[in-house]
């Protein structure tokens, strides 16, 4: 069964074989991948990305949601919204998103995010929610703490893209945490 989750303006849903042209129209552009260890994305990159999310979804059980941005009114992917379990003993997992640039600046990955931490901590019973991303990505780290994650700390090159080694600053939330900021 397809797993299909609203927001207050946006849909997230499974990817399907169709939506690599969506996703190629940001993956392509190096603004959009710039903090990242991949892109900018051939056809075949964005094609091979979105058969691999695809194969992912249809796991048992289930330990990854990376799932397609839709805005309804156009009825267009415009980014991708992510839930990995780290550790299923433990209930933790990892968020992450991306959005098209030309929809930057509209509040749409707050609302994935946050989309993202209420299917973790309510569906799936999720202890500890984290994520990471690069500390020169301000806008980024700004969801993060819009969010009410908190800050853990910075760690040292975790990642190898086109300008060297990497940094990465860690957030998370806990279920405490987010059932306390529901009902405050």
């Amino acid at each position: 069964m397809a797993l299909v989750l609203n927001s207050p303006r946006l849909l997230l849903r499974d990817f399907a074989r169709e939506d690599w042209q969506d996703v190629h129209a940001y993956a392509s552009q190096p603004e959009v991948c710039r903090f990242q260890a991949w892109g900018p994305n051939t056809p075949e990159e964005s094609r091979a990305y979105v058969e691999a999310v695809i194969a992912l979804a249809q796991a048992r059980p289930r330990a990854g949601y990376h799932l397609a941005v839709v805005f309804p009114p156009t009825k267009t992917v415009i980014g991708a919204g992510g839930l990995d379990i780290r550790n299923q003993r433990f209930r933790s997992g990892e968020i992450s998103y991306i959005i098209h640039p030309d929809d930057w600046k509209r509040g749409f990955a707050t609302e994935v995010a946050h989309t993202l931490l209420a299917f973790g901590f309510t569906s799936l019973h999720l202890h500890r929610i984290s994520a990471t991303c690069d500390p020169r990505n301000l806008a980024s780290e700004r969801v993060l703490q819009k969010l009410g994650m908190r800050y853990e700390g910075r760690m040292r090159e975790t990642m190898f893209i086109r300008d060297g080694w990497r940094d990465s600053v860690l957030y998370s939330l806990l279920e405490h945490e987010w059932q306390s900021e529901m009902s405050g």
